[in-house]
């Protein structure tokens, strides 16, 4: 008497086929998912920096009067720390948003409650803008409205109007 060959357990090249075709459609569905979860998170995070920004801004003119970037920083002596001068612009604004400042919006690394008593508005620097992978600030003084993107990156501020605006 012979005994019945047996059968080898195992998927046909059919099935090993059928199964990658399925997996080949899911992926061609979720990928395009996850790359437009990572652009909406991307302008989640540029409205809170510009949101955050603006507010800062917005302080500092309640405190000072005019827009930082409008007037030099560093025109008095401070008496716990350094003063931080920065000619009219981009390099003002960035110093009168980072440290403390007079009333004339003079700018010093220390505190001195009876003279540098307002700020720092941003304590952890100019936010990066997120779709400009940048954290300069371009001063302009056009004192319109309507400021236009240069390419640049980073954010563009006009410190007559108050203008903030991501430069991408």
């Amino acid at each position: 008497m012979s005994t019945p060959a047996k059968r080898q357990a195992g998927f046909t090249l059919v099935e090993l086929l059928i199964v990658t075709i399925i997996l080949a459609i899911l992926a061609a569905i979720v990928v395009p998912q996850f790359a437009a979860t990572t652009d909406d998170a991307r302008a989640s995070a540029f409205d809170a920096n510009l949101n955050g920004l603006r507010s800062a801004v917005e302080l500092y003119r309640q405190q000072h009067g005019a827009y930082p970037g409008a007037v030099a920083a560093g025109t008095a002596t401070c008496v716990n720390g350094a003063n931080q001068t920065a000619a009219i612009g981009s390099a003002a604004f960035a110093t009168q948003m980072t440290f403390f400042t007079n009333q004339a919006g003079a700018a010093c690394t220390g505190t001195d409650p009876a003279q540098f008593r307002f700020g720092p508005y941003l304590k952890d620097g100019v936010p990066t803008n997120p779709l400009g992978s940048t954290n300069t600030v371009t001063v302009v003084t056009n004192g319109v409205l309507g400021i236009t993107s240069d390419g640049a990156g980073g954010w563009k501020f006009d410190s007559i109007t108050g203008e903030l605006i991501g430069d991408q």
